[in-house]
């Protein structure tokens, strides 16, 4: 049974400091959690629709790019290594080329091991997603259908055992393709019990009795009605129906995912509303992944069951905001577990990889990205004046920032100034700048071949034959733009006179 370490007036888990929870991150490093469920291939066929078809009433898609992703556990353990944790998958493909880019796609993720069956008569699940700007218009899945046979049954109850012995917490990701039979689930939740590390299910169907003993089921809302046998409505009905599921299937605590109405974490004795995290929802596909991989992981690192709730909360806040099958960033939840007392300057800072997920929803919306770096040192009338130059250019503007000791390497010693987490802020306060990206390399080119951003900015000091990037960013078709110069600014020549 999970229950909180401290009580509020109000009868509820005293509410931890945001700022408290976002150092906590830190201990995700020193977890394991061991994901079994059915491991399947997201793919997103990105397109356009100008017109409709003269052979039915149906629009005629224009293919432009198609992007593969690990989908179903997959997703489970690719949030898991998003914040920072590491994973292993047990799961079930086929023996064919989308099992392939599955493990191609799982080699890719540092954190990850995978224990896979291969099964030749068994087709790897692959759903198939067109879109067209933000809207999705078709769904098409490749899938075999019914449980896997019972010789497969023994092999992945096998693995999950295995698994479920290296790990400090158990994820059990069933998408109602037959890895989460009765022996597989028994098998993990059998062994997690016994070495006392909290199991975390998302449930699918009516029938939780495979879940029997789990430390912890989160359902949807609907899935929660399905199970309970009726609808329920409100606050106190959700905690009545969680309730009364896990007293028949003998669970710890079940916490429900609300949409728009936040979640709802209950235990026997306590019942704790959080309120919805997401400013703006553009896709809520994963977003069940993201939050059952954030409260494994907290739940390993030692967190209380509220505390875990309000980081899945939270990183749940933030997929939603993305297009696709998406992963909340370490560094996002952290600016997001802050965000009550942080200034908006501060969420505009990323990492390269929260930030290309940033820039490729930017491009769904149809936004030119500009980009333009420095180190901004002493921020004066002249970096004003080329900022509002690059972002005139384009729609949204990203600006990679010399770290403090890429500046050192490039003006010496005494520089910078200012440290980085300042001139950072500095930047983002700027109603012209809209991501910072810190950098420490000598030059941004890893940036500039990560984002692609369509306009490329520096100051007419340079031509564009030397600007890091130029001919890269012009040979897919962007442009650069050689921003005009105010003269009589320097940072290097107010240093001067400061030292004189």
């Amino acid at each position: 049974m999970i229950v909180s370490r401290k009580k509020a007036k109000n009868g509820g888990a005293e509410r931890t400091n945001g700022a408290v929870l976002a150092g906590a991150l830190d201990r995700l490093d020193r977890v394991r959690v061991a994901v079994v469920g059915d491991l399947m291939l997201d793919r997103y066929a990105y397109g356009d629709v100008g017109r409709i078809s003269p052979e039915a009433p149906i629009p005629v898609f224009r293919h432009r790019r198609t992007v593969a992703m690990l989908g179903g556990a997959g997703n489970v353990v690719r949030n898991i290594d998003a914040l920072g944790a590491k994973a292993t998958i047990v799961g079930l493909v086929g023996a064919d080329g989308e099992a392939r880019e599955i493990k191609a796609l799982l080699a890719a993720e540092a954190g990850v091991r995978a224990r896979l069956i291969a099964d030749r008569l068994h087709a790897t699940t692959v759903k198939t997603r067109f879109v067209a700007g933000q809207q999705q218009l078709l769904r098409a899945d490749d899938e075999t259908d019914g449980p896997p046979p019972q010789a497969l049954v023994r092999a992945l109850a096998a693995a999950a055992r295995t698994a479920v012995a290296r790990a400090d917490a158990v994820v059990l990701s069933d998408y109602g393709k037959g890895v989460i039979a009765t022996e597989v689930a028994t098998a993990a939740i059998a062994a997690a019990r016994a070495r006392r590390i909290p199991v975390v299910v998302d449930p699918k169907g009516s029938d939780w009795s495979h879940y029997r003993g789990a430390t912890l089921v989160s359902p949807n809302r609907r899935e929660l009605e399905d199970a309970f046998g009726k609808p329920v409505s409100g606050d106190s009905a959700i905690v009545a129906a969680a309730r009364a599921l896990m007293k028949r299937y003998r669970l710890g605590a079940v916490l429900v995912t609300r949409s728009a109405e936040g979640m709802t974490a209950v235990t026997a004795t306590e019942a704790h509303h959080l309120p919805a995290e997401a400013r703006e929802v553009f896709d809520v596909s994963g977003a069940g992944d993201t939050v059952v991989a954030a409260v494994a992981a907290s739940l390993a690192a030692g967190l209380s069951l509220p505390d875990a709730a309000r980081i899945a909360n939270a990183a749940a806040g933030i997929v939603v905001g993305k297009l696709g099958t998406a992963v909340a960033y370490r560094s996002e939840m952290f600016t997001a577990l802050h965000a009550a007392g942080v200034a908006g300057a501060e969420r505009k800072v990323a990492t390269l990889a929260s930030a290309a997920d940033r820039v490729a929803l930017w491009r769904r919306q149809g936004f030119r990205v500009g980009f333009t770096n420095g180190c901004f040192d002493l921020l004066h009338p002249g970096h004003l004046h080329l900022l509002h130059q690059a972002r005139a250019a384009c729609d949204r503007l990203v600006v990679g920032l010399n770290t403090d000791a890429s500046v050192r390497r490039l003006k010496g010693p005494t520089r910078p100034v200012q440290p980085e987490s300042a001139r950072a802020a500095v930047l983002g306060s700027l109603a012209d700048v809209d991501l910072v990206v810190p950098f420490a390399d000598q030059t941004p080119i890893k940036l500039i071949r990560t984002l692609r951003p369509d306009v490329l900015v520096k100051g007419a000091d340079y031509t564009v034959k030397t600007v890091v990037g130029a001919s890269f960013v012009q040979g897919y078709g962007g442009r650069v733009v050689l921003a005009e110069l105010k003269p009589g600014h320097s940072t290097t020549a107010t240093v001067a006179r400061l030292v004189r």
